[in-house]
């Protein structure tokens, strides 16, 4: 029984290693269409993030100016109120 178990551990163990060793075919080349079309969605994910982006560090940094207490509204400053 045991030499059994050990047979189908090591045929097992050869057909891993083998399967890991096995080359994939190569992907078949993209037309120009594909390509542009891939090209434009990496741009358009691109500028989606930029925009993203933007619109998170505007929200931190009113964030921060809420919690420091500095006012976003432009005040006169002290050489302008004495005159």
């Amino acid at each position: 029984m045991k030499r059994i178990l050990l047979a189908i551990a090591a045929g097992l163990l050869a057909g891993v290693i083998a399967a890991s060793h096995a080359k994939l075919p190569a992907p078949a080349p993209k037309s120009d269409a594909e390509k542009k079309a891939e090209a434009d969605k990496a741009a358009a994910v691109k500028a989606k993030e930029g925009d993203d982006l933007a619109k998170a560090q505007d929200r931190a940094v009113a964030n921060y100016k809420k919690g420091k207490g500095i006012s976003m509204a432009p005040s006169k400053s002290p050489a302008k109120a004495k005159k």
